[in-house]
C-alpha cells in the first residue's frame, strides 16, 4: 500500500515532555514539533522550531508549509467532498477563521506566518488503518481552506493555535509554560512517591470535562461521551485518593440533578438530546461513589442534605418498580430486563441481538443493592433516623438471606452469574466478585475466598479479568473483525483491566490484607505498568483480547481502567485507605507502608 505524505520517514526522534513532541532530521536541518491542548479549552496549540543545521553550507532560507485540513464532523462519522461546505477564509493580522457549515462553531487560526494562501481544494480518500481493521468506514475527504508559509531563518519558531475561541499566537510559549506547570503541579497530588502512581495521576484529569457550570467524566477516548455507569465506578479512583474533592462533589451534584424514577441515565447524547435510562447499575454505584467520597471527605453536611434525600427516592423506586422491569420482589432482591434491552454493564447490543441479555436476578446488581442498603442504614444512623434505620436494616438483611440461598452454586463453589426463576445460569463471569469486593458484603468468609479463587483460576490475565472463562464453548478469544463480529466478543471473554480493582481488593480483603497478598497484587498489576508506554500513552485502554498475548483493543484511553488501577494500587496494594478525623479530612493509615504521604492536611 503506498502512503502518501512521506513524513514519517524523517522522523528521528518521539518523547513526551510531557505532551508529543517530533523531531524530524530531513538532510541537515533538524525539525521539532510539538502538540498539546489548553486545559479546559477546545484549543490546539502546534509548535514548529529550527533546531538546528548540521552543515556550513545549509541554505540560508528556511521555509516551512502548513496545509490546514479540516473535516468537521461527529467522531463516529467521516466526512465526504460536497458542495455545502462555506470554503470563505475570514483574514485579520495573526487570524484566520472558517465557519465551514451552519450549526457548528467556528475555527480560528491564531499563526506568526508571513503568508497565508486561501486554497479551498479537498484532499481525496485519506484513509484509517484502525478503522479498516473495524470494519468501519476508513476512507475521507478533507478540506484544505489555506495554507500557511513561515520563515524559519527570520523567525526560527513556528506557531499554529487552532481553537473555537479567538486566540492570540503571541501566547503560545505562555500557554506552554502553564501546561507544563499544570502537570508537574498534578503530580504534587500524587499519594505516592513512585512512577506508577505518577502515570496514573498524571492522566487522570484528562477525563474530567464541564457540563454546564458541573463536572462530569468523559469514559473513554476517543469515542466515548460521558456515561453514568462509567462516571460513578470512575470517580473514587479519579478523584479521591488524589484528593480532587471539589471534581468530586461537583460530579455528584452533576447527576444528582438528573436522577428520574429512581434511575441515573445512563448517558448523555451529544448534540443536547434527552438522557438515556437504559442501566439498573449506574443508580446503585451512585451510592458506592457517595460513600467513598464521605469517607475521604467527611462532608457528612453535603451528603445528608444533597444526596441522602435523592438515595431514598432511589430505593423507594426500586422497592416499588422503575423502568424496564426493575423491581425488588418477594426475595428481597433486585429483578429487571424485558425483551431487547441490556441493563448490566455487559451491554453488547447488535440490532435487536442483545448479547449477554442477563434478565432477571444479575449477581453483581443483588451485591450493589446490598452494598447501597447498607450505606443507607449507616447514614440513617448518622442522622439520627431510628426508622429508616432499622428499614433500611430489615431491608438489607432479607437481601442477604435470598442471596445466599439463591445465588451459591455448591458444586462450582462460586456464584450464580443470573438467578431468574428458572435454571440459575452457572457462567463462571467476573460479575461475582462485586460480591467480595464492595464494603458491605453478604457472603461469609469460606464462601468469598472460594469466590475469588474460582475467579482467579478462569478469569485472571496479565491485564485484567477476562469476562467468560475460556472453558465456555461461547468464549471468544480474540476480538477482531466487523462490529457485529466485535459486539459479539466483547463480554465472551474479552478482557477488562478495570475489573483488576475489585478483583485485587477482593483478593486483598480475603487474606486479611496480609503483606504477602499485597506483594503478590503488585506483581499482578506490573503488567500495566508496562502498557502505560503502548496504545494510549500514559493511559490504560478499554479492553484486551482474551487470547495470549492479550493485545490492546478498544479505546486507547479509558476513565475507570486508569480510576480503578490507580485506587485499587493506592489503597489497596500501599495499603493508604481513608480514616476520617474529626477535621473531615482522611488520615494516614496506622500501617501505612514506606514512601506513602499522608493524606493529613
Amino acid at each position: 500500500m503506498f502512503v502518501q505524505p512521506q513524513g514519517f520517514r524523517y522522523l528521528k526522534q518521539f518523547r513526551l515532555s510531557p505532551s508529543p513532541v517530533f523531531t524530524y532530521e530531513i538532510e541537515d536541518i533538524e525539525l521539532e514539533k510539538s502538540v498539546f491542548m489548553i486545559h479546559g479549552e477546545n484549543s490546539t496549540v502546534i509548535q514548529y522550531e529550527l533546531r538546528k543545521t548540521n552543515h556550513p553550507e545549509s541554505p540560508k532560507n528556511v521555509g516551512l508549509e502548513i496545509r490546514v485540513l479540516i473535516a468537521f464532523r461527529d467522531y463516529h462519522c467521516t466526512t465526504q467532498e460536497n458542495d455545502a461546505i462555506n470554503s470563505a477564509v475570514q483574514e485579520r493580522s495573526g487570524l484566520a477563521s472558517v465557519t465551514p457549515y451552519q450549526g457548528l462553531p467556528n475555527l480560528h487560526l491564531a499563526h506568526n506566518a508571513i503568508e497565508l494562501r486561501k486554497t479551498g481544494v479537498w484532499y481525496r480518500n485519506r484513509e484509517y488503518e484502525a478503522e479498516r481493521e473495524r470494519g468501519l468506514d476508513c476512507s475521507e475527504d478533507l478540506f484544505s481552506p489555506a495554507v500557511l508559509r513561515f520563515d524559519l531563518r527570520l523567525r526560527r519558531q513556528a506557531a499554529i493555535i487552532a481553537s473555537t475561541e479567538r486566540r492570540d499566537v503571541v501566547d503560545a510559549l505562555d500557554y506552554r509554560r502553564a501546561e507544563v506547570t499544570r502537570r508537574r503541579e498534578a503530580l504534587v497530588a500524587c499519594p505516592i512517591e513512585d512512577s506508577f502512581a505518577q502515570s496514573l495521576t498524571a492522566v487522570s484529569d484528562q477525563y474530567f470535562v464541564s457540563r454546564g457550570d458541573e463536572k462530569t467524566v468523559i469514559a473513554g477516548y476517543h469515542w466515548f461521551g460521558d456515561w453514568g455507569r462509567d462516571t460513578m465506578i470512575a470517580l473514587p479512583g479519579l478523584t479521591l485518593p488524589t484528593g480532587k474533592y471539589e471534581i468530586a462533589r461537583s460530579i455528584l451534584c452533576t447527576f444528582a440533578k438528573h436522577v428520574d424514577q429512581g434511575m441515573l441515565p445512563n448517558r448523555f447524547p451529544d448534540q443536547g438530546k434527552a438522557p438515556e435510562y437504559n442501566t439498573v447499575d449506574a443508580a446503585l454505584w451512585f451510592f458506592e461513589a457517595a460513600r467513598a467520597y464521605l469517607a475521604y471527605t467527611g462532608d457528612l453536611e453535603f451528603v445528608r442534605d444533597e444526596l441522602c434525600p435523592i438515595f431514598a427516592d432511589i430505593v423507594s423506586w426500586h422497592a416499588r418498580g422503575a423502568r424496564y422491569g426493575i423491581k425488588m420482589d418477594e426475595s428481597g432482591l433486585l429483578t429487571c430486563g424485558g425483551v431487547g434491552v441490556q441493563l448490566t454493564w455487559m451491554d453488547a447490543k447488535v440490532g435487536d441481538w442483545v448479547v449477554t441479555p442477563r434478565r432477571g436476578k444479575p449477581v453483581e446488581i443483588q451485591a450493589l443493592w446490598y452494598n447501597a442498603l447498607c450505606i443507607m442504614e449507616d447514614l440513617a444512623g448518622r442522622c439520627e433516623d431510628g426508622a429508616a434505620r432499622k428499614r433500611y436494616r430489615h431491608m438489607a438483611t432479607l437481601a442477604k438471606w435470598s442471596f445466599n440461598r439463591l445465588f451459591w452454586n455448591e458444586g462450582l463453589g462460586s456464584l450464580y452469574d443470573v438467578v431468574n426463576g428458572g435454571p440459575p445460569d452457572p457462567s463462571i463471569r467476573p460479575n461475582q466478585i462485586f460480591a467480595v469486593s464492595l464494603p458491605h458484603s453478604m457472603l461469609p468468609e469460606d464462601r468469598a475466598r472460594k469466590v475469588v479463587q474460582k475467579v482467579e483460576q478462569h478469569l485472571l490475565t496479565p491485564f485484567g479479568l477476562r469476562t467468560l472463562a475460556p472453558s465456555d464453548p461461547r468464549y471468544r478469544g480474540s476480538y477482531t473483525g466487523s462490529p457485529t463480529e466485535r459486539d459479539g466478543a466483547y463480554h465472551q471473554g474479552t478482557v477488562w483491566p478495570w475489573l483488576l480493582g475489585p478483583f485485587i481488593t477482593a483478593y486483598i480483603k480475603v487474606n486479611g490484607g496480609r503483606e504477602e497478598a499485597r506483594r503478590q497484587a503488585q506483581a499482578w498489576l506490573s503488567p500495566l505498568e508496562s502498557h502505560l508506554t503502548e496504545a494510549g500513552l500514559g493511559h490504560v485502554s478499554e479492553i484486551f483480547e482474551g487470547d495470549a498475548p492479550h493485545r490492546p483493543c478498544g479505546c486507547i484511553a479509558q476513565a475507570w481502567s486508569v480510576a480503578e488501577i490507580l485506587r485499587v494500587y493506592v489503597e489497596d496494594v500501599r495499603g493508604l485507605r481513608p480514616s476520617t478525623r474529626s477535621s473531615g479530612h482522611p488520615a494516614q493509615s496506622k500501617n501505612q507502608p514506606a514512601g506513602i504521604k499522608s493524606f493529613s492536611m
